[in-house]
């Protein structure tokens, strides 16, 4: 078999021209609608239009044109069947054996600021997705074509010899599924978003190839990574990359955790992350002291770290962070002398990402996709914003001014430690971090004993509620002066009663902040 017949209709016009044109040069007869073919005819090259193929004007201002059985009979007729080829004949149909169609541009509507719902709903395709489709089922017989990138090998293929190879026909009609299926799916999450329906009885969900990565977790593991379509600006997914070698799987998975947490806060933020996990979370009045303060939280886990910050990070704050080994630094921007600076580290890694300075009491949830065997748990993020006037002091002694300001810092940083959580933080900055034990009172021993003597006059956040009073006693023992916790155990009187015997303050947030 060959190709004799191509129907041509592309929003996305790049290189349809050329590959059209030599696609006539070998003979095929290029059948086309609307702006593709009046390109065409512009361009002179060789079409005819859909209505001559239909007997049937376009009409109702292009909502119908290639719904007809004279396309579609052509498309999906099976030519080795002698009852297809018998009504094919006894109809005067023609095959048609080439598509190339690319959709209306529904994400880039959507995209654009101000877009009224009427102009979402016209650029929904119709006949592009019902043509794609045919084809695609049909690829035994008929090549089907939705990425420009693809012209090239069908080119190639057809000079060769007359016809593209049934590998090269499936390789192609799988892509039009998928095509079709994300197209679909943002159709139906943007009418999930306009109905306020973010859990629907059916959830379809659809993200980019970003890059393949060279493994997952480990090396024998193979990974990737993908990006929404519309992904919101101030995550990793929107980053910039400025300098060093490719990210890799935990690189991009502890960048978003360092992100996460520089997020929560207004002023001057450096956050170093290890494992998912915050080593050394610093504010201050600019973004070298921040840094200063995130270092000395804990100069030994920074190693081989990622850093993230919160304003633009200047030389001053580039030679010092040059100074160390790190995977990654994250920023809104880097000034021209500090990229300079840290450019000359070959590898690392230098991500600029907007978004991070802004206002951390106006950031919107998103819902967050987790993986499970057979399924996926879906949920908002965890964005709740607490202030001094949503704390209940629940000890005979308040907080002094100092220590609500230190509480509010550590309540920011705790909620992004792996769960049992408890971190300690002293002059707004993190001392001591435990992660992710089985039980509370060990978290508290990994924290205060990170802290050593800094711990005396610190303050303590826990992730979640104390189940007894065995936490209270450790901090009172390393010198805690003031606690903040959800509160609501059924023992928290044990916990209350621990700390007025020892002089701590203690505030309850009724907000508990779990991280599996």
């Amino acid at each position: 078999m060959a190709i004799r017949r191509a129907l041509v209709s592309v929003s996305d016009k790049t290189g349809i021209v050329e590959f059209c044109r030599e696609l006539a040069q070998l003979g095929v007869e290029i059948i086309s609608t609307g702006g593709t073919q009046a390109l065409l005819k512009q361009e002179n090259v060789p079409v005819i239009g859909i209505s001559e193929v239909t007997k049937f004007p376009e009409i109702l201002d292009g909502r119908v044109k290639t719904l007809h059985p004279a396309v579609h009979s052509g498309l999906l007729a099976i030519r080795d069947s002698a009852a297809h080829r018998a009504a094919m004949e006894e109809l005067g149909l023609d095959y048609i054996d080439l598509v190339v169609v690319n959709l209306y541009p529904f994400k880039e509507t959507i995209a654009k600021p101000g877009v009224t719902y009427e102009e979402a709903i016209e650029n929904i395709d119709i006949g592009g997705p019902t043509m794609l489709r045919s084809a695609a089922k049909n690829h035994a017989f008929v090549t089907v074509v939705v990425d420009a990138g693809d012209y090239a090998q069908v080119l190639a293929e057809v000079k060769n010899g007359g016809d593209t190879t049934l590998e090269t026909r499936k390789r192609l009609a799988a892509k039009v599924f998928r095509h079709t299926a994300a197209y679909d799916a943002l159709i139906s999450a943007y009418f999930a978003e306009q109905l306020n329906e973010p859990l629907p009885e059916k959830l379809t969900v659809t993200y980019e190839k970003v890059q393949d990565l060279r493994y997952g977790e480990n090396p024998h593991q193979q990974a990737a990574f993908y990006a929404k379509p519309l992904a919101s600006a101030g995550g990793i997914a929107s980053a910039e990359q400025l300098h060093g070698k490719e990210l890799s799987y935990n690189n991009i998975n502890d960048a978003n955790a360092a992100i996460g947490i520089v997020k929560e806060f207004d002023e001057p933020a450096v956050v170093a992350v290890k494992h998912m996990n915050p080593c050394g979370v610093g504010i201050g009045a600019n973004v070298f002291e921040a840094f200063s303060k995130a270092y000395e939280a804990d100069p030994t886990s920074i190693f081989g770290g990622i850093v993230a910050a919160n304003r633009t990070i200047d030389a001053t704050t580039a030679e010092k962070l040059g100074s160390i080994f790190l995977e990654i630094i994250i920023a809104p921007d880097f000034a021209p002398d500090a990229l300079e600076i840290l450019r000359r580290k070959k590898n690392i890694r230098l991500l600029r990402l907007g978004g991070l300075d802004a206002p951390a009491a106006e950031r919107k949830p998103e819902w967050l996709v987790t993986s499970v065997a057979g399924g996926m748990l879906v949920q908002q993020s965890d964005v709740h914003h607490l202030s001094v006037a949503d704390l209940k002091t629940v000890t005979s002694r308040e907080p002094t001014a100092e220590e609500l300001k230190q509480l509010l810092f550590a309540w920011k940083v705790v909620k992004h430690v792996k769960s049992n959580a408890i971190l300690l933080a002293k002059d707004s900055m993190t001392i001591g971090v435990g992660a992710g034990q089985m039980n509370r009172v060990g978290a508290a021993r990994i924290a205060i004993e990170q802290a050593g003597e800094k711990a005396r006059g610190a303050v303590l956040a826990s992730d979640a509620f104390f189940p007894m009073g065995d936490t209270l006693e450790l901090a009172a023992k390393a010198g805690i002066t003031a606690v903040i916790q959800p509160g609501g155990s059924i023992r928290d009187e044990d916990s209350i009663a621990v700390a007025n015997a020892n002089n701590i303050a203690m505030v309850m947030t009724g907000v508990r902040h779990f991280r599996h």
